[in-house]
């Protein structure tokens, strides 16, 4: 990748050889060297090689550094994807590497030999909780924008973030602030996620583990309800998407406390935390708005902090009735079961995975295109300083912005392959 020396340097090295008198009897070979030691040449190695350290200029070289760490979050995504489809897929008789159309045909072949797929299957799941690192972000800051003092950035959330004791009484002012555990009493005011214990006949909007006063989807070896309930649930309602429930929630219960803190023990969130101008203390589920950076960084915290992202598997949950085969026979639904509960894991990790992946391909095209401003533009500037190592720096960055594009390019365009094949599976559960 050292083509620069010849099209960039060719006429910088004779000037060196010049302005150094008698050292231009030495031959070009040692001006190379000369001009390697003061660091007046591009790296061998550039960002296809996973190099970040082209320019010597920090804005330039964080920017790299950004594309790096984005390409690497989508690799290791597709991967994630490409593993779980492969799972479902050996779990339906397929081989790995199977297509998307091939597993969905698998999963509807084996569900028919064991289930009535006219009486329906219901497949309930949160969509995945997706948060960004607001320390990384203010880190990238920092690191590519020299006028930022470390430790002063300040980053906000866009959507709802994790914050400490110091700043709730700020968001609850504002009516943002939202408590997430166990609920006081087991009441939840709010959305309970979990088991909710019915002691009184009430509706279920999952599924019921109990008594059913009406007709039951799925019903267990004992008669008891273990799937939908059209009509009042007593027993065991899993809200495995969340909900409202009229008994004790003995899950995870949201709620908004109302001008108090929330309590030791409980964790506490503030929606729409940028407007509320509370600062973020852990991740983000939304949105993290960058700190006041030069033009040429904006790109590169964005970047950092997309390439930040977790996303959280969600809960699943599956009811089914069984067709006349398996309806009397012991052997059949335990096989069946124990597909269902292998498949459940790898259903919630795609969709985490699915989840991760649709938000790193919406930023390819911005990344792309921030190349330009972030490394094109301001190079310019920096080759007219009249700094000779600067000018370099610039001039090798300058370089590297088609193998940006091509990194993206190829990086992205895997990524898309695997989300086509994930989108009927995910679809499944709503995804």
């Amino acid at each position: 990748m050292n083509t620069t020396n010849g099209k960039f340097f060719g006429l910088m090295v004779s000037g060196l050889a010049l302005g150094l008198g008698a050292t231009a009897m030495q031959g070009c070979e040692q001006a190379d060297k000369l001009a390697e030691s003061c660091g007046l040449v591009c790296p061998d190695q550039g960002i296809l090689e996973g190099n970040a350290s082209i320019s010597g200029i920090a804005s330039m070289d964080a920017f790299f550094g950004a594309v790096l760490d984005y390409s690497a979050s989508i690799n290791t995504v597709n991967v994630n994807i490409r593993g779980e489809l492969d799972a479902i897929a050996i779990g339906v008789g397929l081989e790995p590497g199977a297509t998307g159309a091939e597993i969905k045909a698998g999963i509807d072949a084996k569900l028919a030999a064991y289930i009535d797929v006219d009486a329906g299957l219901k497949i309930s799941a949160k969509p995945a909780e997706c948060s960004a690192s607001v320390e990384i972000a203010a880190s990238a800051a920092a690191e590519c924008d020299v006028e930022v003092e470390p430790g002063s950035v300040e980053v906000q959330c866009q959507g709802s973030c994790a914050i400490d004791a110091s700043v709730q009484a700020d968001c609850a002012a504002m009516g943002n602030l939202r408590c997430e555990g166990t609920a006081p009493n087991l009441e939840c005011t709010g959305t309970c996620t979990g088991d909710c214990n019915l002691d009184i006949g009430a509706t279920c909007e999952g599924t019921c583990r109990g008594t059913c006063m009406g007709e039951c989807s799925v019903e267990g070896a004992n008669g008891t309800c273990a799937g939908d309930c059209e009509g009042m649930c007593e027993g065991t309602c899993e809200l495995t998407a969340g909900g409202s429930c009229g008994g004790k929630c003995e899950g995870s219960c949201e709620w908004d406390p109302g001008m108090v803190e929330c309590e030791a023990g409980l964790e506490a969130h503030c929606e729409a935390a940028a407007e509320a101008n509370v600062e973020c203390s852990g991740k983000c589920e939304g949105k993290v708005e960058p700190p006041k950076v030069s033009a040429e960084c904006e790109a590169t915290v964005e970047a950092k902090a997309e390439a930040s992202i977790e996303c959280t598997p969600p809960s699943i949950d599956i009811s089914w009735q069984w067709n006349a085969e398996a309806g009397g026979n012991a052997d059949l639904q335990g096989e069946f079961k124990a597909w269902v509960t292998g498949f459940k894991g790898q259903l919630s990790g795609l969709l985490a995975a699915t989840a991760k992946a649709e938000i790193l391909v919406d930023g390819i095209g911005n990344l792309s295109s921030a190349a330009q401003a972030a490394v094109g533009g301001a190079a310019a500037d920096l080759q007219a300083s009249g700094d000779l190592k600067v000018s370099i720096g610039a001039g090798c960055a300058v370089l590297q912005l088609g193998n940006v594009a091509d990194l993206l390019s190829a990086a992205g365009g895997e990524l898309k392959g695997s989300l086509e094949a994930s989108v009927s599976i995910t679809a499944m559960a709503g995804g």
